[in-house]
């Protein structure tokens, strides 16, 4: 910025020159310049004056002086000054360019003389510094040849020359600006008045008529292009009819014209009038409000404008009164008086009628439209076509936008809203009446079977078992297309229908009314409409009640009903839950279209709402009473204070007593009350309950309360249970493995042993999975060992149950970890996913299991071994239990006939039970030996397990090979007892005489049958082949069966070394 001292001397000598014109720019010159005293605060508040005498055909600047010696001296000088303002410039303009004591030129370019003082280098340099004022004088002080000269020069050298990166930013902001960006959607939401919104500045309809003789100096061409390049980029529909009115009112010297704008279906298609009776002068504003207040609704085929939107011909009247098809109403109103009449058409690219526009009388005095009026007319609405219906377009995408965003917001605030049904609909009407702008708004639900039983049956509903049809849109019946009869007489006396609830809202309450209809209320015009379109689930939209009634209808306490529009409200299946009702609009119209389209996506989110909602209601009914069934099931399934007090006062035996060390422990000879005092021996053992001070008492009460809440099957019961923590307890004790646990491990691992199966029905994920059971769906893998943990979980939360109420937080989560990990452990599915990685660690030589991840491995694995140690017992034990388990598969198998029609897999089928000792071969050489040969090579302490499982397979590989010898129990309904041994004595040799006897030949027919060997027959029973060491073991007992008398008798009849292979053969 330069000095006031260096601009002093910028100043040219102040002297008389020439007045210079350049088109409409001038020049003024000879402006006196006057210093004279003024007061600080006005020096400071102002930095020049603009005087006007009367004698001066000039105005003065007069330039405040601080200084107080010239205060007596006045000085005069005439400054010539070059600017761009016009002869009627007022004098805000020239204060405006006018800074302390110099004058500087900010809107304005002309190219000074090199004697005027300000050369374009220094112009240029201020430029530099101001690049806005050379836009903002181009924009608004230049004229129209220039900007055309200079939009020339620019696509001369865009043409002419590669672009540089500040060109290329240049340009794409220009074509940012030109196009709708995001920036101008939002400002264009934003903007509540029509004339913000417009793309051209406001000159288009003000300053344009005031350069009226501007525009008249071009060409016709250059005026057409100029007024179509006026319209080609409006996007507001008020803005774009506005200018199109106006522009034809200066190409054609009308008067005034309207615009109208076709609507309506393809069969009902009519004009609205959009702008009416716009002159040159009208105001935008003005316009809009005036085609408000009239609106003027044209049929096709009515009146001049109906009719040419009906033929798309062009009519031109010379004396409006003489046509009939003229109304003269509005100029009756009015006082004005319509003598020439030019309509057209205006159509879009594909040739439909979307619009006539219609101009009146003439204002150059002329008597008639030209032909050339009419071709300029029709060539330029060409133009207007186009532009109409993007306008249109557009029009819709942001109402589409605003649609989205009011569904968008509605959504928001339904699903916030999910906890009270009234509160909901409330939400609900209170956005329908400000979205559609009605009167009143009424919700009416319907009676159904919203949840408890019903409606919650069908959320647990695998995916696959639903049958819900195609959905369908909704149809629409209008008051022309469905006769009152049709409603009254259809549908009055259909219960099935009825409304439980309505929920009304008004105008002037504000507040949702809710009550349960009377006969009355449903008997009414509005009940029986509602209930027409809840049967039907079709869209009913009444533009005149009165006439559609053939009556006025009238409620207490409110206006008479004029339009109603009534729409169903469907779920999720698209069952019909309830219907809206929407009533006289506020400004007295019917429903458009429009509003139905709008009304239908609301009350989808309605629908969704509502559903949600009553079914939350219902869920909470249903978790109140889930609430009050579970206080009843931990009642009864929590142990007596009776039975609590006896145990808790008996003495408890010694570990030895009951063999707890033992791995051969047997609980056959136990009784309830002893299993008990067995499992409290085993937390004293451990010292649990002083370790973690769990109250005597409340041990007991919990010990009986999980042996309460096992089932009476055959085999996963409470023995089941206390065989599992035993066995873990020897493992701890005389497996010596507590020293890899530490002591809360240890309590997670006794309880996880005792309520691994809790509440067992007899069967395996398996069949809960087939039967769909709710198990099965609250569980989708290992369905059993969840709920038995969630069993546990509900016990200890029991009054007077939880054992673990000593523990701080961090050791009750850990401890509950541990329960869920090793419960969860006991399911073969997760043994074998995880036996891979426990080998790897043993292969690999680990020792130290002390990280979480080895720690939780391990305790699994020993989970899987004590959930199998009955096949370790000793046999006459493994027997007996082996028979259990069988049973209860058996039963399982049994179910899966009955319930499934399935054929159960072999170890569940009843009638190949000779199977299962194979099948128990195979059971331990899959599970159980790997798993025992890797814990006792790792834990030599464990062997006992490993040599009882050894010893047991034996057995029943004795009994599968007797088996497959046919000697069964297939006929037994039983198996309580195994295959009859064999008495075994020396292998003594068996003499036979052989004699050749001669005699006659026999009639064969005439001898008995019977075979030498029949004896044996049943061993080739089924077509079996036997293995070598049965005929062995068979061929030894021929020769053994016979006591030492019969052998010392028979010993001549022992046959030779040959015969005797013969007969091992025949075998």
């Amino acid at each position: 910025m330069e000095s006031e001292d260096e601009v002093d001397e910028e100043l040219p000598e102040v002297k008389h020159t020439e007045v210079n014109r350049n088109d409409n720019i001038e020049r003024f010159e000879t402006m006196k310049i006057s210093t004279k005293p003024m007061s600080s605060k006005t020096a400071e508040r102002s930095e020049c004056q603009l005087v006007r005498s009367p004698n001066l055909e000039e105005p003065e600047i007069i330039v405040p002086c601080k200084d107080p010696g010239e205060t007596k001296t006045q000085e005069e000088s005439k400054l010539p000054l070059s600017t761009s303002i016009k002869t009627d410039a007022k004098d805000s303009e020239i204060v405006r360019i006018c800074r302390s004591k110099r004058i500087i030129c900010q809107d304005t370019i002309h190219e000074y003389d090199e004697d005027d003082g300000l050369t374009m280098e220094k112009v240029g340099r201020y430029l530099e510094a101001h690049p806005d004022a050379a836009e903002a004088w181009l924009r608004e002080k230049a004229s129209l040849e220039l900007r055309q000269r200079l939009q020339g020069m620019a696509v001369v050298q865009s043409k002419s020359s590669p672009r540089s990166t500040h060109q290329e930013e240049s340009l794409l902001s220009r074509s940012k600006r030109n196009s709708v960006t995001s920036d101008l959607f939002q400002s264009w939401l934003a903007s509540s008045s029509p004339a913000k919104r417009s793309k051209s500045p406001s000159r288009t309809y003000s300053s344009l008529v005031g350069r009226r003789e501007e525009l008249n100096r071009l060409d016709e061409s250059d005026l057409f292009m100029e007024l179509i390049r006026d319209v080609a980029n409006e996007l507001d529909i008020n803005v774009l009819c506005h200018k199109i009115l106006v522009n034809v009112g200066l190409l054609t010297h009308a008067d005034r014209g309207s615009l109208f704008l076709a609507k309506g279906p393809f069969e009902d298609r009519y004009l609205v009038a959009k702008l009416f009776d716009v002159t040159q002068d009208t105001e935008l504003e003005e316009a809009i409000q005036r085609a408000k207040n009239e609106e003027i609704k044209i049929p096709f085929g009515v009146g001049i404008a109906g009719y040419v939107a009906q033929t798309k011909e062009i009519i031109n009247i010379k004396d409006a009164y003489k046509d009939p098809r003229f109304n003269s109403s509005i100029d009756m109103r009015t006082g004005y008086k319509t003598t020439l009449i030019l309509s057209m058409p205006i159509c879009n690219y594909e040739g439909d009628v979307i619009g006539v526009a219609q101009i009146i009388n003439k204002t150059n005095g002329s008597n008639e439209f030209t032909d050339r009026d009419v071709e300029v007319f029709q060539r330029y609405l060409t133009f207007c076509g186009i532009g109409i219906q993007n306008a249109q377009l557009f029009e819709l995408s942001v109402q589409e936008y605003r649609r989205n965003q009011i569904l968008l917001n509605l959504a928001r605030n339904i699903f916030e809203e999910q906890n009270n049904l009234e509160c909901l609909v409330t939400k609900i009407m209170t956005e329908a009446k400000e979205l559609l702008k009605c009167e009143r708004c009424a919700v009416c639900l319907l009676d159904l079977d919203c949840g408890e039983a019903g409606h919650l049956e069908k959320i647990v509903e695998r995916p696959g078992k639903s049958t819900q049809e195609c959905r369908k849109p909704l149809s629409r019946r209008e008051s022309n297309n469905i006769e009152m009869e049709d409603i009254f007489q259809q549908h009055a006396l259909n219960d099935a229908n009825k409304f439980t609830t309505i929920f009304e809202m008004d105008n002037e309450t504000q507040e949702a009314k809710v009550y349960r209809p009377s006969g009355s209320d449903l008997s009414n015009p509005l009940g029986q409409i509602a209930r027409y379109v809840a049967a039907t689930g079709q869209i009913l939209n009444i533009g005149d009640v009165a006439t559609w009634l053939k009556k006025d209808v009238v409620q207490a306490g409110s206006e008479p009903i004029k339009s109603i529009l009534c729409m169903p409200i469907v779920n999720g299946q698209r069952t019909v839950i309830g219907v809206a009702q929407l009533i006289n609009k506020d400004n007295g119209t019917s429903f458009t279209d429009s509003d139905v389209s709008i009304f239908e996506a609301f009350a989808i989110f309605c629908g969704l709402g509502i559903h949600n909602t009553q079914m939350y209601e219902s869920a909470c009914k249903l978790m109140a009473k889930q609430k009050v069934a579970l206080e009843c099931l931990s009642y009864h399934a929590t142990a007596s204070n009776d039975d609590t007090l006896k145990l808790t006062s008996e003495p408890i035996p010694s570990a030895e007593t009951y063999n707890l060390f033992s791995f051969t422990f047997i609980d056959f000879d136990l009784t309830d009350e002893d299993t008990c005092r067995a499992t409290i021996r085993m937390f004293k053992q451990c010292d649990l309950i002083q370790k973690f001070h769990i109250p005597y008492e409340v041990l007991c009460r919990w010990v009986l309360s999980v042996k309460k809440n096992y089932r009476p099957v055959k085999y996963h019961n409470w023995r089941h249970a206390l065989n599992v923590a035993q066995t873990m307890f020897a493992m701890l004790k005389t497996g010596k493995m507590e020293q890899f646990m530490t002591d809360l491990e240890i309590l997670g691992l006794l309880v996880a042993c005792l309520c691994h199966d809790l509440d067992h029905r007899g069967t395996n994920n398996a069949f809960q999975t087939k039967t769909e059971s709710p198990l099965a769906i609250l569980y989708s893998t290992s369905t059993m060992e969840h709920h038995h943990f969630d069993q546990c979980v509900m016990i200890l939360n029991s009054d007077s149950n939880n054992i673990f109420q000593s523990l701080s937080m961090e050791d009750y989560r850990r401890v509950m970890k541990v329960v869920e990990s090793a419960i969860l452990s006991t399911d073969l599915a997760v043994y074998f996913k995880k036996k891979n990685r426990f080998m790897e660690l043993i292969d690999e030589g680990e020792f130290d299991w002390q990280s979480e991840e080895k720690k939780e491995l391990l305790c699994g694995m020993m989970m899987t071994a004590c959930d199998v140690s009955a096949i370790a017992k000793p046999w006459d034990v493994q027997h007996r239990v082996a028979k259990l388990v069988a049973d209860e598969f058996f039963d399982q198998g049994d179910l899966e006939r009955l319930q499934l029609n399935q054929q159960p897999v072999a170890m569940m089928d009843r009638e190949r039970k000779d199977e299962l000792p194979q099948m128990q071969v195979g059971f331990i050489d899959v599970i159980c030996l790997p798993l025992y040969k890797v814990l006792s090579d790792t834990f030599p302490w464990i062997m006992p397990l490993y040599e009882g499982t050894m010893e047991n397979r034996q057995h029943w590989q004795d009994l599968a090979e007797k088996v497959e010898m046919g000697l069964t129990w297939i006929d037994r309904d039983t198996i309580d007892e195994p295959v009859e041994e064999f008495v075994s004595y020396e292998p003594k040799d068996i003499e036979f005489t052989v004699t050749t006897l001669n005699c006659a030949h026999v009639d064969r027919k005439e001898i008995p049958e019977k075979s030498t060997l029949g004896r044996f027959a049943s061993l080739r029973k089924g077509g079996r082949t036997l293995s070598k060491g049965v005929r062995h073991r068979i061929s030894r007992s021929l020769y053994a069966r016979s006591t030492p008398e019969d052998a010392a008798k028979s010993k001549a009849l022992i046959p030779d070394r040959k015969s005797r292979n013969k007969l091992c053969l025949l075998i």
